[in-house]
């Protein structure tokens, strides 16, 4: 039996493919670096992991004004994100059968909620964002941020998750995995239940919380 879930944002919740790729593209271009190589690697990843990556030389100073070029471009391109199917049901469930739930995400604060926003749907307690983690995913400390935030130990949380990285820092965090539509590159974890969308999930509520 669980008591929690910490869901992933984008590509789990929401579909904001689109103007992610649009969005690193374009930085990109500005440093001559093909788009190929850059969509392979950032998804699931905080921004400045990704940026610290393509720029290894750069100084601290210079990886901040990349990073609020990406961040003002994202969070002010909404237009095409969509809810992914079931999600807005999911969550209205969990809230109306009082099952705790939690948002974390590897994006930056205004990104987040500008796509969250798209759920139409009141705004969580637990809400963990970049800013708040010195180790993003595939590291466990995100999803163990938001378990605590939560006040339920990891074991008893089930991460919802699309990316490789998510699917790793999840597992990391001892949690139970639920990968949603992953990519092939996340095969080889071994995520605790796999499914194609969040409307195949069926979740069954108990006295000491709820199993799926």
């Amino acid at each position: 039996m669980y008591q929690g879930f910490l869901f992933d944002l984008d590509g789990t919740l929401v579909d904001s493919l689109a103007v992610v790729e649009t969005a690193w593209s374009k930085w990109g271009e500005r440093h001559a670096i093909p788009a190929s190589e850059i969509l392979a690697f950032i998804h699931g990843k905080q921004a400045i992991t990704s940026l610290r990556h393509f720029l290894p030389q750069a100084d601290e100073a210079t990886l901040r004004e990349e990073f609020l070029w990406l961040e003002q471009l994202e969070s002010t391109t909404v237009e095409g994100i969509v809810p992914l199917p079931g999600a807005r049901a999911l969550l209205t469930y969990l809230t109306e059968q009082k099952i705790p739930w939690a948002i974390v995400t590897s994006g930056s604060l205004p990104v987040a909620i500008a796509r969250f926003q798209v759920l139409d749907l009141p705004r969580p307690a637990v809400f963990i964002t970049a800013e708040q983690v010195a180790k993003g995913k595939p590291h466990p400390d995100p999803y163990l941020l938001g378990a605590e935030q939560l006040g339920l130990a990891p074991e008893r949380c089930v991460v919802v998750e699309d990316a490789a990285a998510g699917i790793e820092a999840g597992l990391a965090a001892k949690c139970a995995v639920i990968a949603v539509n992953a990519p092939a590159d996340a095969n080889h974890l071994e995520a605790t239940y796999r499914l194609r969308s969040l409307t195949d999930l069926t979740i069954t509520p108990g006295d000491e919380g709820f199993s799926f």
